[in-house]
């Protein structure tokens, strides 16, 4: 994967509180609001960081070469010698792309959106551009975006008091070989020129993800970054890695379970994902609720041979899984499925060395997530994009 990031904008609504760096390395929590964005970036199988600076780019290309030995990807500059627009911007940073599809992320705003899962939405609409869609509640900055039941983007709305809607997060997937960025002047609003006619023409694409998001571009939300809890978590030194199993480490199946070897299928870029954690974290574990043991579809003993199956295969591939916890009860009222937090508890109390304020889950629903803040530990949403709709069950 390549990723483009838009950080050569002025930034003159924020210079009130920032305004001496670009907005992109205005500081939040102690860092700059880029290593949040190159942070999330670990989490999938990138290769290239195209960063597209102008105003202030000497504070982006110092603070990058100073880290970049600290991330496994690569990274290029494209240097605006004067504002090229968002369009203009993104058009200069792909002339260094090695391929021809890429994602582009505003250097203003984090989102923690499922880049692949917005690749893969792309790919399947045959569409030259997908957008991620971020569901808000009243709100008057942004204007709405209205997808049709096909995903296929019909209208954008122009800004004003929305009790409920979606908005455009302001991250894309995009083909390069469509042509969508040929005959446009040098300077010129991606917005405008590229997604409002790709709009009109039926050829945009939505992908709808409830993932964390803020936009730092104006004083009041820059005050909310440096406030947020969700943001600032990130922020922390980790040692210590949770992972859900199923949606993250492999394939859902919808309204089923893995009953067997045969049917566990690797989410894509897991065991490459698994290798880069296993160099970062002291201890990785699996927290899974495996209620089809409970409902008797599988026994304990399949389940553990997927498990001890699984373990291999990783450490094969260079990564490794210092514990596996399961709770195979059918009830939500037992204490150690998830959301409830005896699995952590018993994690807990099998490894002392493991502190809940230095520890990060990554998982794939709302329970997930509801486990981890009744852990009092940091959470990452991701979404299995081969079964991105289905429910957990």
């Amino acid at each position: 994967m390549e990723v483009i990031i838009l950080a050569g904008g002025l930034g003159t609504r924020l210079r009130s509180v920032v305004s001496e760096v670009p907005k992109c390395m205005a500081p939040v929590g102690g860092k700059p609001f880029l290593w949040y964005l190159l942070e999330q970036l670990r989490f999938y199988d990138v290769d290239r960081v195209i960063l597209s600076v102008g105003y202030l780019r000497e504070t982006v290309q110092d603070w990058v070469a100073e880290h970049e030995g600290e991330y496994p990807f690569e990274f290029r500059f494209a240097v605006e010698g004067s504002p090229l627009g968002t369009g203009g911007g993104i058009r200069l940073a792909a002339s260094l792309a090695e391929g021809s599809e890429l994602v582009v992320l505003n250097g203003d705003t984090f989102f923690d959106a499922d880049l692949d899962a917005l690749m893969l939405t792309r790919q399947r609409s045959g569409c030259p551009v997908a957008l991620a869609l971020k569901p808000m509640r009243d709100f008057d900055r942004y204007g709405t975006v209205e997808p049709g039941p096909d995903g296929i983007v019909k209208a954008f709305h122009e800004k004003q008091y929305c009790h409920e809607g979606l908005i455009n997060g302001g991250v894309y997937a995009i083909d390069l070989r469509s042509g969508l960025l040929d005959g446009l002047p040098q300077k010129f609003s991606f917005e405008k020129e590229v997604l409002e006619p790709a709009c009109g023409a039926e050829r945009l694409c939505g992908l709808i993800q409830d993932g964390y998001f803020i936009d730092i571009g104006i004083p009041e939300d820059y005050a909310r970054a440096n406030a947020s809890p969700q943001l600032l978590s990130r922020a922390a030194d980790f040692d210590t890695l949770i992972l859900d199993r199923d949606g993250v480490i492999n394939a859902l199946r919808p309204g089923d379970y893995v009953k067997t070897w045969g049917e566990f299928e690797w989410c894509p870029g897991a065991l490459e994902a698994l290798k880069r954690a296993a160099a970062r974290f002291k201890g990785i574990y699996v927290v899974t609720n495996q209620r089809g043991v409970g409902k008797g579809l599988m026994s304990r003993d399949v389940l553990d041979d997927i498990h001890e199956r699984m373990r291999h295969e990783i450490e094969a591939a260079g990564g490794r899984i210092d514990g596996i916890y399961v709770c195979t009860a059918v009830s939500d009222e037992d204490p150690r499925r998830k959301p409830n937090r005896g699995m952590f508890d018993e994690l807990l109390r099998d490894h002392p060395e493991v502190v809940p304020g230095r520890t990060v889950m990554v998982g794939d629903s709302a329970s997930d997530r509801l486990f981890a803040a009744n852990c009092g530990i940091a959470f990452y949403m991701i979404n299995s994009y081969i079964c991105c709709d289905a429910g957990r069950h």
